[in-house]
């Protein structure tokens, strides 16, 4: 016999595909608007391209041009890449290490750690440039410590979690066999982080990939990233190229879309081990 669905679940649904639809739309209107002249953005953003609104492949090849992509999309790779490979691997070995250790430096420096994902970037990123300056961090080797720093309180946060659910007794008995600190990190507790490294690494790669702030203030004039470059097609006097805009938000989006869908099953996953103690 056929289970009737309850009212309650009925308005569930329906409340998160008007959900789903909302967070999509912006997507959708940016993807066909990439599509369309730029004389018709304006004027008709809402509605899908026509035969006399249709734009080709024109949009795109401009906005490439424009902003140099392949060089931007290099420097934004890189730096993610990079940065969140050392993210994952630092801040696991400092997790594991304030988790296994307990004294008042350890005790106070995961407080500060916790503390740093409270305080709002505005509120250091003035101070912060001039240091990056000051220091020769203004290049994109430099940002990745920058990046570091940042990501180093939620990553450690996250990690510390999961840590405090693996048996210590594991550890001992490598210990036991012969293992050093670095044997029983990498062969013993890291394998067993996988789920929360991937995590992380979901978290700070669209985080880094998307920043605009930071690398604008630092490295912005002379090795733009992604999106330092597509604010460029704003032009000077309020004209903005919005079709070549429009083709490079796509673009943009395209490699952090699919390196989420590729990975998503993890963050639950990762986030709910993180939570088991805490």
């Amino acid at each position: 016999m056929r289970q009737v669905k309850k009212p309650t679940t009925v308005i569930l649904y329906v409340v998160l595909i008007i959900l789903a639809f909302l967070f999509l739309a912006p997507i959708l209107i940016v993807l066909m608007n990439s599509f369309k002249s730029k004389l018709y953005i304006s004027s008709s953003p809402f509605t899908f391209p026509t035969s006399e609104t249709y734009s080709g492949r024109e949009n795109y090849l401009e906005g490439v041009k424009k902003i140099g992509f392949f060089s931007a999309f290099g420097y934004s790779l890189f730096i993610t890449v990079v940065s969140v490979i050392f993210i994952a691997l630092l801040t696991s070995m400092l997790a594991w290490y304030l988790t296994r250790v307990k004294d008042k430096f350890t005790k106070y420096t995961y407080l500060l750690l916790v503390f740093s994902m409270i305080v709002p970037f505005q509120m250091v990123m003035y101070t912060m440039s001039k240091m990056a300056n000051m220091l020769h961090l203004d290049n994109p080797i430099g940002i990745i410590v920058l990046y570091i720093g940042f990501g180093c309180g939620m990553s450690t946060f996250m990690f510390s979690g999961f840590i405090k659910s693996i048996p210590i007794a594991l550890e001992e008995a490598a210990m036991i066999d012969g293992a050093g600190p670095v044997t029983i990190f990498f062969q013993v507790v890291f394998p067993m982080l996988k789920p929360t490294a991937i995590t992380i690494s979901i978290l700070n790669a669209m985080w880094i990939w998307n920043d605009y702030l930071l690398p604008y203030l630092t490295i912005g004039q002379d090795y733009k990233t992604i999106p330092v470059a597509i604010q460029y097609l704003r032009g000077g006097y309020g004209s903005v190229d919005m079709g070549a805009m429009m083709a490079m938000l796509v673009l943009a989006m395209v490699p952090i879309i699919a390196f989420y869908f590729a990975a998503q099953k993890y963050i639950i996953k990762g986030v709910v081990a993180g939570a088991v103690k805490g």
